[in-house]
Parts: structure tokens; C-alpha cells; sequence
């Protein structure tokens, strides 16, 4: 384990740095939530897609769009961040990429992986495509009946093998969300991942969001964390590439411990969203509020809005929440991510003080 000591200064120099880029944010994560339709329906999926009827912008609207990006902020530096649904499910979807691809964007996306065979997989190659993030979410059985996918498994598996075969690819990553009834299967799901040539495993637990909510028998229980993020520490200390996400603040005893750098929101400082419509929000998952809307891109020029806007994003959640305020943790947590927060009850959803410290 890290010293206390030099995580605590480490912290100490994120918080000042945090502070910074509430004035001066800096766009590295550009999301483009090309549709809400799904080919799957998954129970932890926090915007409810599926078998819906999804706005959706236009090539012309997206090549617009893109090339304002590139006149007024350059490509340097920036990821285009490709999410649904299911991207591939769009029938232009290759079109889309293949011209965010010549203006010199550098991309990557998420995907259930089900639709991906050698074919799709050297059109994604072509155009560009550097990294991908597929979800495999337990053992067949407990996959599929989360993500009510038959043969789910089977054809996301596949398609991982399809993007191996093909290769050329910076990155293809598997994540998985932890849910109390999976969390078993971590060992044997690394067993399976090890033998192929991922490149790495992104774990994550499943958040008291979107259709979650209507399933409490999946969420963490207290023991289910601890396990959690023993198993990730413990696969980092024999080196391998497993990781957790970027979400929440998990005191001295787990930051550092189980990714590569410590807890950091980034909505709204690093990462902007474009929705299926075209309004411009911080992060996809957090909760869709019409007051959290910082515009269109249809009738605003996005740079305007990031320098101008976001106002609501650039702020300590902790200054809002009387739980929040005099805990010791409150200057590295700052109230901790905005999914994760109740805008009703004005407070955590999820605070892992007194879970896991």
C-alpha cells in the first residue's frame, strides 16, 4: 500500500488543481450518444434504452457540429467517445465515424460487441476506431439474464474475438459491472479473460441509477465492496491490468490502490456530452434534468457554451450537502461524483465513508 503520507499530499495537489479547472476546464472527453435504441435491455442501464424510438442527428449535423469543434478548439488532446444504445445499430453509423476520422478526431467507443463479426470489426479498423470498451457483465447464464440478452454472452464474446482476430486496435478493453449477484464470478471470469488477449479489464460496481433503481436486490451490499475492491487490488498488485472506474472517492486505504490515479469528477471540467437530440450536458449518466441542459448543438456553438456555461458542474457538490459539510474526507471527495447525486435530497446516493473507511 501507498504511504498515507504520500497520498494525502498527492490529494492535497488534485484539489488545488481541481480548483483551477473550475475556471479554466479543459475538454479531453467528448461523448457522442449516437442513439438510445438498443439491441439489448439491460437493468443497470442508467438512460433506459432499448427497443425505443431515438432522436437522432444527421451525418451533415454531426460533420457541422465536429468541424466548429476543430475550427474553434482544435483535435489535440480530445476523444470523441462513442456511446448509445448501441452505436452500431445506426445504419450510418460507419459514415459518421469515417468523417469525424478525416477531420482528425481521434475516437473510441462502448459497445455490447453482439453485432461485431471480422467484417464490422475491419470497418471499424478503416475508420479509425483506436479503442473499445466491451460489457461482459458475469458467466453466460448471469449475463444474459442481466443485460435480458439470449445468447448475449455467446455473440459479445464473439464479437471480442472478431476485434483480436482483426487487431491493430489501441486498446480493447472489457468492463464489467459488479452486482450482488455476479460478484462471485470475478475469479472465474479472470480465468477466462486471461486466456485471451485483452488488453484490459475495467471492473465497476452498479450505481443506484436508471433501471437499477427498479432492481435494490443487485445492489452492493457492504461485505460485496470490500470483496470488490480487495479482488481489484489484489489482481493490481500481481500486475495485472485490471482496474476500477473513474467513480468515487474511496478514502486512504483504496485511492491508488485500485486504478492508476486518484478520484476526480470530471463532468463538466474534462468531459462534455451530446445526446441522442443534441443537447449539451456534462456526462452522460448523470440524470437527465432539463435545468442540467447547457444548450444544443443545433442552435449553439458548442465552445460558447463550454467557456460560458457548466456553471452548475463547476462547483463542490459538498457545499450543497449538510451531511457533507465537516467531514474530514469533504476536501479530496468534494461530495463525490455527479451520477451519483440526489438533486432532490441534495446529497450522495452513494458515499463510501463508513463502507470502506
Amino acid at each position: 500500500m501507498l504511504d498515507v503520507t504520500i497520498k494525502n499530499n498527492h490529494l492535497e495537489s488534485l484539489a488545488k488543481y481541481r480548483q483551477k479547472l473550475m475556471t479554466e476546464p479543459q475538454l479531453k472527453h467528448l461523448f457522442l450518444e449516437l442513439t438510445l435504441r438498443c439491441n439489448e435491455n439491460c437493468i443497470h442501464c442508467g438512460s433506459r434504452c432499448g427497443e425505443i424510438r431515438s432522436e437522432e442527428l444527421s451525418v451533415q449535423q454531426y460533420e457541422t457540429f465536429l468541424k466548429e469543434i476543430k475550427e474553434d478548439m482544435g483535435t489535440a488532446n480530445k476523444m470523441l467517445c462513442i456511446t448509445g444504445g448501441e452505436p452500431l445499430l445506426r445504419k450510418d453509423f460507419f459514415d459518421i465515424m469515417s468523417m469525424a476520422n478525416g477531420l482528425g478526431f481521434h475516437w473510441g467507443m462502448t459497445s455490447n460487441a453482439t453485432l461485431i463479426d471480422d467484417s464490422v470489426a475491419r470497418d471499424l479498423k478503416k475508420c479509425g476506431m483506436g479503442t473499445i470498451s466491451v460489457s461482459i457483465d458475469g458467466l453466460p447464464e448471469t449475463h444474459d439474464k442481466f443485460r435480458r440478452s439470449p445468447k448475449g454472452y455467446e455473440r459479445a464474446m464473439a464479437g471480442i474475438e472478431s476485434l483480436l482476430r482483426v487487431g491493430g486496435f489501441k486498446s480493447v478493453q472489457v468492463t464489467t459491472v459488479v452486482t450482488h449477484q455476479n460478484i462471485n464470478e470475478l475469479d472465474e471470469l479472470y480465468k477466462i479473460f486471461n486466456e485471451m488477449d485483452i488488453d484490459s479489464w475495467r471492473v465497476i460496481n452498479i450505481e443506484p441509477m436508471g433501471r437499477a433503481k427498479d432492481y435494490p436486490d443487485v445492489i452492493l451490499t457492504k461485505d460485496d465492496y470490500i470483496q470488490l475492491f480487495e479482488f481489484i487490488r489484489n489482481m493490481r498488485i500481481a500486475g495485472e491490468p485490471v482496474s476500477y472506474g473513474c467513480s468515487h472517492y474511496l478514502g486512504m486505504e483504496y485511492e491508488r490502490e485500485v486504478r492508476d490515479w486518484y478520484y476526480l469528477c470530471t463532468a463538466g471540467l474534462y468531459t462534455a456530452s451530446i445526446t441522442a437530440n443534441g443537447d449539451i450536458i456534462a456526462c452522460l449518466d448523470i440524470e437527465r434534468r432539463p435545468e442540467l441542459v447547457q444548450g444544443n448543438i443545433l442552435k449553439d456553438r458548442f465552445s460558447t457554451v463550454w467557456k460560458e456555461k457548466f456553471k452548475d458542474f463547476r462547483i463542490d457538490l459538498s457545499d450543497q450537502c449538510e451531511k457533507c459539510k465537516g467531514c474530514s474526507e469533504e476536501k479530496f471527495c468534494h461530495g463525490d461524483s455527479f451520477h451519483s447525486w440526489d438533486f432532490e435530497k441534495k446529497e450522495p446516493m452513494l458515499c463510501f465513508k463508513d463502507i470502506l473507511f
